[in-house]
């Protein structure tokens, strides 16, 4: 992640020049940004896999039958699928021709759990047929099961040639592999990277966080009163990265600079986050450091929020502890509250989200569901989207199991002034 002195040079600013998204609102960008301005929520009954033995049954999962064209090779898991099709559509948004620049050109993505899916249904399927192995389904888990999957099939799709990375570090893992994206833009590693996250729904995740009593019963209520755990979610989001100059030189129209991140460890308990957010205010505070920016130039922040009693309070900490009195006048808002958690790939469709919001000028609702909390000391959107059409600066963060807490901070493009 970006947190060292960054060096001068043309690759100083780096420049978002194309977005892709697969989520539960939709499969691409526009449905994205309508049913996140919308503020309901997706989250309810699915039928990715049988739940019935749970101790709660709702998620929010990605409509398949919606899947615009066809993707290319038989032996591509959920995850993978998803993950191509939000990069086909970063790149064609990007304007780019990969192709001619493929030997330059990096993938940096995020997971979790890869194919576990696919993984799940063939041992599922061999247990049902007695070891039968002529009724087992097509997709092998060598195939699949690797969490290198999702980046390795965008590459592939892509024929990109340059270095391809996967970041796993639980939920912070989509934040991460942007960070290690604008990294690499920055020094020059590559000139393009396409960077972002993938995850599908897995029984493993789902009875998991039932274990741990951290899955609501209802749709999920980040940082209200009333909050009883998250909703797990799936899809990808994608975004082409490019040197700031690379990129008005051959006539694109940037969305935004990626203009820093920082990543922390708390260091403290392998589920729960450091009670008081020590561990997310550094990582904050690095990605303020790293963008060169003043935390009275934040305009809101696109939170984890994942509607965890103990996350939502230790983020609120972590929030109150860089941004002060000011922090109960910053928007903020929970792309979660209307997609669930998307795992690994969460702080990526965040990032995307924040962008979205930063280009149209206003914070997407969360859903105005629930009593309000008196020791959350944020000014949340709730209900309706909140115009911010002056907004410079945003910020989102990502906190994960194990104490990984990552930030990323974007300036909308055409008001900083490239020389700063």
């Amino acid at each position: 992640m970006p947190g060292a002195e960054p060096g001068p040079g043309p690759a100083r600013h780096v420049a978002v020049t194309g977005l892709g998204a697969v989520s539960p609102l939709g499969w691409g960008l526009d449905s994205l940004w309508d049913g996140l301005r919308s503020g309901g929520t997706a989250i309810g009954p699915f039928d990715r896999f049988d739940h019935s033995g749970h101790r709660t049954h709702i998620a929010a999962q990605v409509d398949l039958a919606a899947q615009p064209g066809r993707l290319r090779g038989k032996r591509l898991s959920l995850a993978d699928r998803f993950a191509v099709a939000a990069a086909r559509e970063a790149v064609a948004r990007a304007a780019i021709d990969v192709g001619r620049c493929a030997g330059r050109t990096g993938v940096y993505f995020g997971t979790s759990t890869g194919g576990m899916l696919e993984t799940e249904t063939y041992f599922k399927t061999l247990l049902s047929a007695g070891g039968d192995r002529g009724k087992l389904p097509a997709l092998s888990p060598l195939a699949s099961q690797q969490s290198n999957g999702p980046g390795d099939a965008v590459a592939r799709d892509l024929g990109v040639g340059g270095p391809v990375q996967t970041i796993s570090t639980a939920c912070a893992s989509g934040a991460m592999a942007v960070g290690d994206a604008i990294l690499a833009i920055r020094r020059g590693e590559v000139d393009v990277a396409i960077t972002g996250g993938s995850d599908s729904l897995c029984r493993l995740t789902y009875a998991g966080f039932n274990a741990l009593r951290a899955v609501d019963e209802r749709p999920c209520r980040p940082f209200r009163g009333n909050r009883a755990g998250l909703s797990l979610g799936e899809g990808a989001a994608a975004l082409v990265l490019e040197p700031l100059e690379r990129a008005l030189a051959r006539g694109a129209r940037p969305l935004a600079l990626a203009a820093g991140g920082a990543a922390s460890c708390d260091a403290h308990h392998m589920t729960s986050p450091q009670p008081e957010g020590l561990g997310a205010a550094e990582a904050i505070r690095g990605a303020l450091a790293d963008a060169q920016l003043d935390p009275s130039e934040i305009d809101f922040v696109n939170a984890h929020g994942t509607g965890t009693p103990l996350n939502d309070a230790a983020e609120c900490a972590a929030l109150v502890a860089v941004f002060g009195d000011r922090a109960r006048e910053l928007p903020v808002t929970s792309t979660k509250s209307l997609v669930g958690h998307l795992l690994g790939s969460a702080g990526a469709l965040e990032a995307v989200a924040t962008i979205l919001c930063l280009r149209h000028g206003e914070v997407h609702p969360m859903p105005d569901d629930g009593a309000s909390d008196p020791g959350i000391l944020l000014r949340l959107v709730l209900g309706r989207p909140l115009r911010l059409a002056r907004a410079r600066h945003a910020l989102s963060t990502s906190l994960a199991f194990g104490g990984a807490n990552a930030a990323l901070a974007f300036t909308r493009h055409g008001d900083q002034d490239p020389g700063r």
